[in-house]
């Protein structure tokens, strides 16, 4: 016991010792792998950095060597069209010259005179963009620069503008564009993002595309207007970047990143949560930084594999200690089992002295040639003869005559190797006094460095063999009473096989039976598809009723046109039904699913109405057309409405959507509820004849089994499933058909 809990306490302890290891070796590693990832992530950020400012230097002067041109000076002071042209090919020239994306004049006003785009669609020619700071800036007198989605091109661009002036006096603004996707291109290096953000932290150059304009952080209210005013970025939602957590470093931070958000909605879908050191630099004279984003993947590679090394090297440590330890016991386990063997082979030989004396069985010892060197107490009294007489005297002088051959070819084949080492063998033995009794024979050979041996083990079955005797006796009154059971088996065999004749008259009466339940669900699916048409005719019946006290003829006569066509509507449901149990002719029709969805509405708008439930439906389903029938599919559209009604009852979200979806040359139409759902284990219920969930009094349980037989009926099929986010979806699928030329004509 106290063995075993020292073992255990050391278990305990090298289990300690080994997690204190791992916990210092992921702690050391992190720390040194994450300021070698500093180290690289700020080189690369001054390079990027550095490559930015260059071509940043390349432009900044040109506006204010432009602003001396006296061409550009001349249309400043006479604004004409013969000056307005020739500074258009100017502008045209620089901007080839330079590399630029656009090169323009603007006067006191913001507008442009003059573009270097003058000959395109697009030009600036004409635009007023005194909004921009960009000209704020250079009519106050000094240079401006500023990024910005361009209002005309909407491409992004970087602004340098410098004043035009003379004698004194600011005549307008020189601008001249570029664009800095080159720069995106360079920065491509598969383990950093590279990002520059303006002085809001909005992202305007960035390495992931995803990334572009959205923001650092969540911005006010105050200065998403101001940026939104300013048109700098179009249209485009700001939003923030799901950065979930910030963790403050000596040198940057490490952000956690949700990535595979939406802008659109929160949908969590595909969301993925990844760890960046985040380094940021600061642009002189531009009015914007950059940030460089590593990813800690290869961080925390490097974590894992010094970890598991560390995990390996002290395993082996602590089995190498373990083995030396086990050898040292293995050797004074070794000596002491020697000694032990000694022991017990001394204590062997006597027990086994002591067996042979004792046994109940007789043992006989034999010399090569059959002579009997030592009988045991046992064998004495089973033979009558004593040890020091019977010894020197043949073996076979205690076997019958008809049995010593037997024997004798046993101990006389010496050295044959086919020949058994051991021979078990029942015969007569012979007493000293002539009698003659039973006995199992085991004349096994012994083999030792001189010749072979025998030991002869000796079994009186004398009362054994009268026992098998009384049992032959037994079996042979059993097998008469099997014989007598058999035959009995055999007449109740007859008897049942007359029964089973009888009852098949029966069964003929049972199938009858089956026939009429068949009839009666038939006589149930009817009345359960004019269920529908009546409640529609009694909703439309109550409001011309309504109508007709307030005096409203024409609603009165519209409800009235509706109760008509209903009625007609009936008459073709209980024709379809006629022929349920029967295929389809294959014969379908071009059907508008706009028809299908103003059928529908036309029977469930006032129970929608009155339950207070949202149903969307699809836009241009005037456009869309299924191949299949049109008042069948119609039925099975109202039953799946109403089946989704029923199981909003009590809910507080009552909201049906309808949406269609093309798979090459089919269409599926879903209807989604916002209900409980389907239990799993009844999906596979769903279209089976009367199983239902509802009420009793609100249905038989035929409609899904009438409405999967009919979408069957036009090639289709119908499927249940539960949403993920809640609720049943009903599926239609259908064979697509292309819209008739007098449709196609109206788009």
């Amino acid at each position: 016991m106290i063995r075993t809990r020292l073992r255990l306490l050391l278990m305990l302890l090298l289990a300690a010792l080994f997690m204190l290891v791992i916990y210092q070796t992921v702690a050391i590693t992190r720390s040194r792998a994450i300021e070698d990832l500093q180290h690289t992530a700020s080189a690369d950020l001054n390079r990027y950095t550095l490559s930015l400012q260059q071509e940043l230097d390349r432009y900044k002067d040109l506006p204010k060597l432009l602003s001396t041109h006296s061409e550009l000076v001349n249309l400043l002071l006479l604004p004409g069209s013969e000056g307005i042209h020739g500074a258009n090919l100017y502008l045209e020239k620089v901007n080839d010259t330079i590399g630029a994306s656009d090169t323009y004049l603007m006067d006191t006003e913001g507008t442009t005179l003059a573009a270097s785009n003058w000959s395109k669609p697009q030009t600036f020619v004409g635009r007023n963009f005194s909004f921009r700071p960009y000209f704020r800036d250079a009519m106050a007198g000094r240079s401006g620069h500023y990024f910005a989605l361009g209002t005309t091109s909407k491409k992004r661009g970087y602004f340098f503008s410098y004043p035009v002036e003379y004698r004194g006096t600011i005549l307008g603004v020189i601008v001249v564009k570029i664009d800095l996707d080159d720069i995106e291109t360079d920065w491509s290096d598969p383990l950093t993002d590279i990002l520059v953000t303006d002085e809001d932290g909005v992202i305007f150059i960035s390495t992931r595309a995803e990334w572009k304009f959205r923001t650092l952080k969540p911005l006010s209210h105050v200065d998403l207007q101001r940026i939104v005013s300013s048109l700098r970025y179009g249209d485009h939602a700001l939003t923030s970047l799901s950065i979930v957590e910030r963790k403050a470093l000596r040198k940057g931070e490490i952000v956690t990143l949700m990535e595979g958000d939406t802008i659109a909605n929160d949908a969590l879908d595909g969301v993925e949560a990844r760890q960046y050191l985040q380094l940021t630099r600061t642009v002189p004279d531009a009015g914007f930084n950059v940030s460089i984003l590593a990813d800690l993947k290869s961080v925390e590679k490097r974590v894992i594999n010094n970890a598991l090394l560390a995990g390996f090297i002290y395993s082996a440590l602590v089995f190498l200690i373990l083995l030396l330890l086990a050898r040292r016991r293995i050797s004074r386990e070794r000596t002491r089992f020697k000694r032990q063997q000694t022991q017990a082979l001394e204590r062997s030989e006597a027990r086994i002295r002591a067996i042979i004396d004792n046994t109940h069985a007789g043992l006989i010892t034999l010399d090569s040639h059959g002579i009997i060197e030592s009988f045991n107490p046992t064998a004495e009294k089973l033979f009558g003869y004593r040890s020091e007489v019977i010894a020197g005297e043949y073996f076979s002088k205690l076997i019958g005559h008809q049995d010593r051959a037997v024997c004798w070819q046993h101990i006389s084949h010496e050295g044959d190797d086919n020949q058994p080492n051991e021979l078990m063998v029942e015969v007569s033995s012979v007493r000293a006094d002539g009698s003659q009794f039973p006995v199992e024979l085991i004349i096994g050979r012994m083999s030792d460095s001189s010749a072979n041996r025998f030991v002869v083990t000796i079994h009186d079955i004398t009362e054994r063999k009268e026992n098998e005797e009384q049992l032959r006796e037994a079996r042979d009154q059993l097998e008469q009473r099997v014989s007598e059971r058999t035959q009995d088996l055999t007449r109740a065999n007859e008897r049942l096989l007359q029964e089973v004749e009888e009852h098949k008259n029966t069964q003929n009466e049972l199938i009858q039976t089956a026939k009429l339940a068949v009839i009666g669900q038939m006589s149930a699916g009817i009345n359960h598809e004019l269920n529908q048409p009546l409640t529609a005719i009694r909703s439309y019946a109550d409001n011309a009723l309504s109508f007709l006290k307030l005096g409203k003829t024409e609603q009165v006569g519209s409800n009235l046109q509706e109760i008509s066509g209903l009625t007609v509507r009936m008459a073709k449901i209980i024709a379809p039904l006629k022929e349920f149990s029967r295929k389809t002719s294959g014969q379908s029709t071009l059907v508008s699913l706009k028809a299908v969805r103003d059928g529908a509405m036309s029977i469930m708008y006032g129970r929608l109405d009155r339950a207070n439930v949202k149903i969307e439906w699809p836009d241009k389903l005037d456009q869309v057309f299924v191949l299949g029938d049109m008042l069948r599919l119609e039925q099975v559209v109202v039953n799946l409405i109403s089946n989704a009604l029923q199981a909003m009852e009590g809910g507080t979200e009552k909201w049906i959507e309808i949406s269609i979806e093309r798979q090459q040359d089919r269409l599926n139409i879903c209807f989604r509820d916002h209900g409980p759902g389907i239990p799993q284990s009844e999906l596979g219920k769903v279209f089976e004849p009367f199983y239902t969930t509802k009420k009793a009094g609100q249905g038989l349980g035929l409609g899904l089994s009438i409405s999967h037989r009919i979408i069957e009926s036009m090639d289709g099929q119908l499927s249940v499933a539960n949403h993920p986010l809640g609720g049943a979806v009903f599926t239609i699928n259908l064979p697509t058909a292309d819209a008739p030329a007098s449709v196609v004509g109206l788009e």
